[in-house]
């Protein structure tokens, strides 16, 4: 979810279901409100549009996906990381998402995947988490949960944290969309470091103010340049992310 307005947003949105919109050849998402949720350019539906999702994917620089290596996401928004992994990654697919007129509206409108290897469960996140048969259970959890207003991550109690970095196997990552300039960023980046025994790494904030956060489970992060840029050139062929700048800003990344 983005700070960004969608620019038709001239319109009224009434109450909290999940409404669309669209605009010179993207459609967007919200939840009653302007604020855009989610977004897919509907002539390349399985290309992320807007940068923070993107930089949701930037564990693909540390970890190989894997068709027997579960990649778990906390809240679905338009489907645009779920349409993704889809068509770019063999690993099957989970997405935790509590309101089932998200799930319905997805699958009319965003092309929400719909074959054997994506399970969508309706559940709320923080629910989910704490199920003991959820332990260990993903190599990669995406975390972007945001209530209509999107005043902040609606999950991020070290508690939550915690049990995210319980889901995760052994050597998983954690992906996490926060805002770097709303008043729960500090208080989110302290219950990570906790949660994650301060292995953390920051993304550059997004234009919109959207903070990408990797959290690591497993050995202490260590990086060759001159490999991960191999690997972002790999990355960036096959699926167009903008895997190489990231590889140059990681003098600029924050690790905590």
């Amino acid at each position: 979810m983005t700070r960004a307005r969608d620019p038709s947003s001239e319109q009224s949105y009434i109450g909290d279901e999940p409404t669309l919109s669209e605009s010179v050849g993207v459609r967007y998402l919200h939840f009653g409100s302007p604020w855009v949720q989610g977004a897919m350019q509907v002539r390349k539906p399985e290309r992320l549009y807007l940068a923070y999702t993107q930089q949701m994917m930037a564990w693909l620089l540390f970890l190989e996906p894997e068709s027997d290596r579960v990649i778990t996401q906390l809240g679905l928004g338009a489907a645009s990381i779920t349409r993704f992994c889809h068509k770019f990654l063999p690993n099957p697919l989970v997405v935790v998402e509590r309101n089932p007129a998200v799930v319905s509206i997805c699958r009319q409108y965003f092309k929400l995947p719909d074959d054997d290897r994506t399970q969508v469960v309706l559940d709320d996140a923080a629910q989910w988490v704490l199920a003991s048969e959820n332990r260990a259970s993903a190599s990669v959890l995406m975390v972007d949960l945001y209530d209509a207003q999107a005043q902040g991550p609606v999950c991020d109690s070290l508690q939550f944290y915690r049990h995210c970095q319980r889901v995760l196997e052994p050597e998983g990552i954690l992906s996490v969309n926060l805002f770097g300039h709303h008043q729960s960023y500090e208080r989110n980046l302290e219950r990570l470091a906790k949660a994650f025994d301060n292995r953390l790494l920051l993304m550059p904030q997004a234009e919109e103010g959207n903070q990408i956060v990797l959290a690591f489970k497993g050995p202490i992060l260590e990086w060759n340049r001159p490999a991960l840029m191999e690997r972002a050139e790999m990355l960036e062929t096959a699926t167009r992310l903008p895997a190489r700048r990231w590889v140059r800003s990681l003098g600029k990344i924050t690790s905590i």
